[in-house]
């Protein structure tokens, strides 16, 4: 239970950030501020790295292959584009089809890691793309409706 909490609390956190980095992209522009971003995000780290240093092996990061070190690469690029789209579109509707972005690319990830094709997660997500399309349908027809009168 502790860990579905902290996934929520993370799933939330993200939806903020979100909004908050597109706030300051308007303002100072979208590369600067994923620089910006980016920038508190390492004195944060840096911040937490000294506070449990004790617990982190510096000489384990030798080992590592570079590609692991990526994602931060990723995590640019994940910033730059919900910048870009935020602003665009409403927050419940970026956040689904973000979310069914990663829940596809997690079923592709289990296809090939456990070399099973996991149905029952496959039909879920597709649920989750008829809720959204008919929820989109919805929408513009309430739309279309407030433009009548």
């Amino acid at each position: 239970m502790f860990f579905i909490l902290i996934s929520i609390a993370s799933g939330a956190i993200v939806v903020i950030s979100r909004i908050l980095n597109t706030r300051l992209s308007e303002k100072v522009g979208l590369l600067e501020s994923s620089f910006f971003n980016y920038l508190t995000g390492l004195l944060s780290a840096l911040i937490l790295f000294f506070i449990i240093k004790d617990k982190v092996k510096i000489n384990e990061f030798y080992t590592i292959p570079f590609w692991a070190y990526l994602g931060g690469a990723l995590g640019i690029i994940i910033v730059i584009l919900s910048s870009v789209v935020t602003p665009k579109m409403s927050s419940f509707y970026i956040t689904l089809i973000i979310f069914i972005g990663q829940l596809f690319t997690g079923i592709i990830i289990d296809c090939i890691t456990q070399k099973t094709i996991p149905f029952p997660k496959i039909i879920g997500g597709l649920l989750v793309i008829i809720g959204l399309g008919y929820n989109l349908h919805v929408d513009s027809q309430t739309e279309a409706l407030a433009q009548t009168n």
